[in-house]
């Protein structure tokens, strides 16, 4: 009534109507709508007619205020929705109502018909008169049991219409119930013949239509966005119980992932700060829309195999989807440009959500670890090179002096070094290029979840390995006199290092280089093990077991670090042991001439060490007492590296064809005299190499070889060389007294010097006076 009200007050307002252009009064308008209004009113002879007598203009003119008269009755059209909304939505329930009530009228009037044509003839009907009893009995229509066949009849002709209702008024349950009941009366009636063979078939079709009927009604209300929960599950369930089941199944996960579609429309990477961020909120709701769905599924289906499996591959599916997102906008940058924590932070939040899935029987993390497995590759790689290039670039303007690292803040904000005056105990004394290389590792080792979970603690090892393979290339081009075999280098490309001059720095490397191998990276690698993991730490048990097999692969991969550390040593030794055979004319300090030309002079020889022999005992002396301010509480490493350097000179020896071709065949035969400062010489290293506590068996098994391949050559002369050699003491007081002698001259002189000088201590056979000289003659004499 209001809008009718509104509506007249609006018309007598108005003054008159435009009509092709003029202003019409009421009473006018009126006329002119009048030949509208008749019954023999032709549409198409009045446009004709109108058109035939209007020229082009008036035509335009015409269509404008036809088009003037659209407009206007489309804003008065809408104006009036929506000043009658409220009105228009009650009476639409009012009309919804209606129609439930009519109905409920008509399946009233069914029933009256059924009771009255019931009486008319003669039938008891009493049960008719009350409702069936669930399984046996529906809406007013009695278990004919007992019944004519011509009653069963007339009840399936009037089923359909009690379907039909109950369809309309939408009452799943009660037309479920009947449509079971309506099956197990076709079925008794089909057994017994109590129905006609049409009237069966006719119930069939009717109970398998209203059947289809009812499934699409339960799958579009499925499908609709709207419906959820409780409302969801009772559908699905219904379309289950219809015996639809795959069906069901297939709108249950399709309802939950349109709903995750819909709520995805809200999150954009571009809203988020960081990739961290966005797999966050997607991780959230990938999974607890599968957590939801596999809920619903339980609920509704069991853990039958059919419907297990479809969820699992479902969820496959999702997963798979949500890790492409995931690459696209948030690994996928990180890795390219090594930021492996990033990478590592985004994995670690995925595999979060994904793993709360696992209470629910889906285990969808290797699914993940898969996808994400190459871009954690990339980043990993990517990151290595990183450290690689940064220490090459650092060991360029390295000087090779060692200091205690500065207080440094790693990416992740924890302070990893403390300054110099506090705790200097625990810190390592390194060159600049070690230290960096050395927070590097330490950096990328505080995140190693992801590289556990996607079994790449191997291939993290190995590429470490190959970056400190290839800072240890380095370190041996920084030896002098390593530019002639860079060539040779494995892995030594073009880089450029700062030459190590003396003795100090070179062995400055060497202390670089083991202190990484032996304590700092496999320290760092230790993370990778899982007696690390949050898991394991918690639990004695697994610690223990995991504690009787430690890490086969982590001491393989040390023993591989150390390796590449004794090339570096050999490197350094192969060095010092060519300065003191060679000049730098290219000619040999030890020849066999020194040995084979004593014999035939008129004078007697002064019984000291040969010279290169004294030049190698205060070599090992320098190095010796560097290596031992270096490597404070690693002496095991310092005297291995006198050892090696004492075996490298003497394994020279031993494999230098040339010089054993002289000794043994000529040009001229090895004298006693020969033999006897041969015999001293290897003695005197024998001597000074166990006083120092680096005489290896190795060593000792190598000299007493020479030995006998000496006395062998001077056997071919037809003396016994047993008889020629003085006893051993003779020996060991000869090389102990040149030794006093030898370390008290060289202090004495070089008291006002610099003891890091290498040349004034290469030669300490120029500072004996002709007094020490007699001495030991006489001492040899006696």
């Amino acid at each position: 009534m209001a809008s009718a009200k509104t509506s007249r007050s609006r018309g007598s307002m108005a003054s008159g109507k435009v009509v092709n252009g003029s202003v019409l009064e009421n009473g006018q308008l009126d006329q002119k709508l009048n030949l509208f209004k008749s019954d023999g009113f032709d549409a198409d002879a009045y446009v004709q007619g109108k058109c035939l007598s209007l020229n082009e203009k008036e035509i335009r003119q015409l269509c404008s205020s036809l088009l003037d008269l659209k407009k206007a009755s489309a804003e008065e059209m809408r104006r009036s929705v929506y000043a009658n909304y409220t009105a228009f939505i009650r009476t639409s329930k009012e009309i919804s109502d209606l129609e439930g009530e009519l109905l409920s009228i008509r399946n009233h009037l069914s029933t009256q018909a059924a009771l009255i044509h019931g009486l008319a003839e003669g039938v008891n009907i009493d049960s008719l008169s009350t409702t069936f009893s669930e399984g046996s009995k529906i809406h007013g229509v009695s278990n004919y049991e007992d019944s004519e066949c011509s009653d069963i009849e007339k009840w399936s002709e009037e089923f359909p219409n009690l379907l039909d209702v109950l369809l309309a008024e939408r009452r799943v349950d009660e037309a479920l119930n009947a449509l079971d009941e309506g099956e197990r009366l076709a079925s008794e009636s089909k057994e017994k013949k109590t129905m006609s063979p049409a009237v069966l078939k006719s119930l069939q079709t009717a109970i398998t239509e209203r059947k289809k009927r009812l499934a699409d009604q339960l799958s579009e209300a499925a499908c609709q966005s709207s419906t959820r929960g409780t409302e969801l599950r009772a559908a699905v369930s219904a379309l289950k119980r219809l015996g639809d089941g795959p069906r069901a199944h297939s709108l249950l996960l399709n309802a939950h992932y349109q709903r995750f579609q819909c709520n995805m429309q809200s999150l954009r990477p571009s809203n988020t700060s960081y990739g961290g961020a966005y797999t966050a909120a997607l991780s959230q709701l990938v999974f607890s829309t599968i957590a939801q769905a596999a809920s619903d599924s339980l609920a509704v289906f069991g853990k039958e195999p059919v419907y297990s499996s479809e969820l699992v591959m479902w969820a496959t599916n999702q997963t798979e989807a949500f890790a492409f997102l995931v690459k696209r906008h948030a690994l996928a940058s990180s890795a390219a440009a090594g930021g492996f924590r990033a990478a590592a932070e985004c994995v670690q939040i995925a595999l979060g959500h994904c793993s709360l899935l696992e209470a629910r029987g889906l285990a969808l993390c290797p699914v993940l670890l898969k996808l994400f497995r190459p871009s954690v590759e990339q980043a990993l790689v990517a990151n290595l090179k990183r450290i690689e290039e940064s220490t090459a670039a650092l060991a360029a303007a390295d000087d090779w002096i060692l200091s205690y690292p500065p207080t440094v803040t790693r990416h992740s904000g924890r302070s990893s070094t403390t300054s110099v005056g506090s705790g200097m105990a625990s810190q390592h004394n390194l060159s600049s290029s070690a230290h960096r290389f050395n927070f590097m590792v330490q950096d990328f080792f505080e995140d190693v979840g992801p590289l556990l979970s996607m079994q790449l603690g191997g291939q993290t090892l190995e590429g470490m390995f190959q970056v400190f393979n290839s800072y240890i290339n380095l370190l041996i081009k920084a030896l002098p006199g390593s530019m002639e075999e860079e060539g040779n280098m494995e892995g030594s490309g073009n880089k450029i290092v700062r030459m190590a001059e003396t003795e100090a720095q070179q062995i400055g490397l060497l202390v670089n280089a083991s202190l990484l191998a032996d304590e700092l990276l496999p320290r760092a690698a230790m993370k990778l093990s899982p007696l690390n993991q949050a898991g394991v730490k918690d639990d004695p048990s697994k610690r223990a077991s995991n504690r009787q097999n430690r890490h086969p692969e982590q001491r393989e991969w040390k023993r591989r670090l150390q390796r590449s550390v004794d090339s570096l040593r050999d490197s350094f030794c192969q060095q010092h042991a060519l300065d003191l055979i060679f000049t730098e004319d290219g000619d040999t300090h030890l020849s066999a001439d020194m040995y084979i030309n004593m014999d035939g002079n008129v004078e007697q020889p002064e019984w000291l060490p040969s010279p290169i022999f004294l030049e190698l005992f205060s070599k090992l002396n320098i190095i010796g007492s560097i290596a031992a301010d270096m490597f404070v509480g690693r002496e095991r490493f310092a005297t291995i590296l006198l050892m090696r350097l004492t075996e490298t000179v003497i394994l020279w020896l031993s494999n230098d064809q040339s010089f054993w071709d002289d000794m043994e065949e000529g040009p001229k035969p090895l004298g006693p005299l020969g033999l006897q400062q041969f015999y001293l010489d290897m003695k005197f290293v024998i001597y000074f190499s166990s006083q120092g506590r680096y005489l290896s068996r190795n060593l000792n098994q190598v000299i007493n070889d020479i030995i006998s391949r000496a006395m062998s050559a001077f056997s071919t002369t037809g003396m016994d060389p047993n008889s020629v050699l003085p006893e051993d003491d003779w020996f060991i007081d000869v090389c102990q007294e040149a030794v006093e002698r030898l370390t008290g001259k060289v202090k004495a002189i070089n008291g006002d010097r610099d003891l890091n000088s290498p040349r004034e201590v290469n030669s300490p056979t120029a500072s004996i006076s002709a007094q020490s000289v007699s001495s030991l003659r006489s001492h040899g004499s006696s």
